[in-house]
């Protein structure tokens, strides 16, 4: 099924791609006669839910999937007439990174933990421009600033880790535009980026287009974001393309009853009633988080990044707890001290027990309780380790006299309640999509039955529809067992749907909380005004764009 864009020479030609997985005997065919042209400065949204094969074709564009394991059985990808499929891997060396960008969908995973973020957006201006060091550097100093890095002079020696996941999603793409490529392969870029910053993303996106004359494949599942950014869209379902056409057509017009059922699907309905003189289950009061600033040949401290900075919360039991705010604002950090993962200042209690000052061995006991469920699933999952291995891990060491069937059982429960098949127990995380990698970070909390569970944008890689599975599965979950959630997300329509009580962060402090209903329909502060106002107003174009 082809759908061209009307050019003679367009810069990339998919025609009749067929990709196949082969592992032992196994054949597994992911993308089947996928075609689709693109014109230079043209931007073509391929859409479609967790597994489709959206992200499979676009790695195949760039021959980035694990070969020899994954096969071409049909296809070529021409890009400037040349054939990628075929070409040699000298020649592709040369194309990535220069002549094609890409941003992957978990930013973690693709950013080097041992690396700074100055080496790594700089390597990729001197392997491909030759800069030295001091160009590379106010390049790089250009490109953080370009994509929103706030104060980017102070990010340039932090590791990825110390990065929230919107800011580590934002260098991504900074290295994927660094040398102005013709054309940006977008997989989810803006899936860990809250609403404010994701306006600014587009909009910086369709400005360097119409600088550079670039095009752009983006792949997404949020089709808020197709209506603003793509002239042509193609929907895709099991490996193959069921519709495509120009986008105000398609969504005003869908023919395929697959493409109606992702307009029509979005997380709904109110959170479950909680009691106000539920038990507190976690509470922290006046927590701060300060990360050093080192400076010189001797690595002085000379300030400190307040991530958090002075907060108090309180969780109950049954109580859905959002922290909503921009990337950066300090609401990961905060549950993350909350959990005694990161140090942290300040009074932290969980079930009447002050857990502020406790050590590892103490803290132990204590963790079957509190689960977390991370933003990256991908990087979260033991590769080495099958889904049954993973998720039963934690049976291992807080419930050690439970039967192998035992667990085995609790396992299969577990996967049955995030709606995964449990026969698919054995596989490993590189065979599932990333929403069915992230229902398997929920099953992993879930099946320790905890009192409490921080959930990080749990359904930020999760196509619309799976979305709101997961936001019921969560409520039902809550429901059944009483469970206190910490939910931090930058999606406030999910937030909207799950949490009782919402906190507003900006720059590490408190700007606004109460109940989720009056934090809605009655904000105080200008800033939530602007984040409700960017998060509901889903069909206005962000400042100064118009779709390409």
């Amino acid at each position: 099924m082809s759908e061209t864009s009307g050019q003679a020479e367009p810069l990339l030609v998919v025609d009749d791609l067929g990709v196949e997985f082969r592992q032992g005997g196994n054949v597994t065919v992911a993308v089947k006669n996928v075609s689709f042209e693109i014109a230079r400065g043209e931007t073509l949204a391929l859409v479609g839910e967790s597994g489709s094969g959206k992200s499979v074709t676009a790695l195949s564009v760039m021959k980035l999937l694990p070969y020899p394991a994954a096969s071409h059985p049909t296809g070529a990808i021409r890009f400037k007439g040349d054939d990628l499929l075929t070409a040699p891997e000298d020649d592709l060396r040369k194309v990535r990174g220069n002549d094609i960008g890409i941003v992957f969908q978990e930013p973690m995973t693709s950013l080097n933990p041992l690396q700074t973020i100055e080496r790594q957006v700089g390597e990729v201006l001197k392997l491909h421009r030759g800069l030295g060091e001091t160009a590379a550097r106010a390049r790089v100093l250009e490109l953080l600033a370009q994509v929103g890095i706030p104060n980017p002079e102070e990010r340039l020696g932090s590791y990825p880790h110390q990065l929230s996941g919107g800011q580590r999603q934002r260098v991504m793409i900074s290295m994927a535009l660094a040398n102005e490529p013709d054309l940006f392969i977008a997989d989810e870029p803006t899936t860990a980026l809250d609403v404010t910053v994701q306006a600014q993303i587009l909009e910086l996106l369709l400005d360097l287009q119409a600088k550079t004359g670039m095009a752009m494949l983006f792949i997404t599942h949020d089709l808020g974001i197709v209506r603003k950014m793509a002239k042509r869209v193609c929907v895709m379902t099991e490996g193959v393309i069921v519709e495509a056409g120009l986008t105000e057509e398609v969504f005003a017009n869908p023919q395929h009853a697959y493409t109606r059922h992702l307009l029509s699907a979005e997380p709904k309905g109110d959170p479950p009633v909680s009691n106000p003189d539920a038990s507190v289950v976690m509470e922290a009061n006046d927590l701060k988080v300060w990360f050093p600033i080192k400076r010189g040949l001797l690595r002085r401290v000379v300030g400190h990044i307040k991530a958090v900075d002075g907060v108090d919360v309180a969780v109950r039991a049954g109580q859905t707890l959002g922290i909503v705010g921009e990337s950066g604002s300090g609401k990961t950090t905060l549950g993350l001290a909350m959990m005694r993962l990161i140090s942290s200042e300040g009074k932290i209690v969980f079930l009447d027990h002050d857990i502020a000052g406790t050590t590892f061995k103490q803290m132990r006991p204590l963790r079957r309780e509190m689960q977390i469920v991370f933003q990256d699933p991908y990087g979260s999952l033991s590769p080495r380790m099958s889904v049954a291995d993973i998720i039963e891990e934690g049976l291992q060491i807080h419930a050690p006299k439970l039967t192998t069937a035992e667990r085995d059982r609790k396992v299969v429960n577990a996967l049955e309640e995030v709606g995964l098949d449990p026969a698919t127990r054995h596989r490993y995380p590189h065979e599932f999509s990333g929403g069915q990698r992230q229902r398997i970070a929920v099953a992993r909390a879930m099946v320790l039955e905890p009192r409490f569970v921080m959930l990080d944008e749990p359904t930020s890689a999760l196509d619309m529809s799976v979305q709101a599975q997961v936001v019921d599965l969560l409520r039902d979950l809550q429901q059944r067992h009483d469970l206190a959630y910490l939910f931090i997300s930058h999606d406030l329509k999910v937030v909207k749907a799950l949490a009782n009580d919402i906190v507003v962060m900006r720059g590490g402090k408190i700007v606004e909380t109460g109940p989720s209903a009056k934090v809605f329909e009655r904000p105080e502060t200008d800033y939530t005004k602007a984040l409700m106002a960017a998060a509901f107003d889903i069909t206005a174009a962000p400042r100064g764009v118009v779709a390409q």
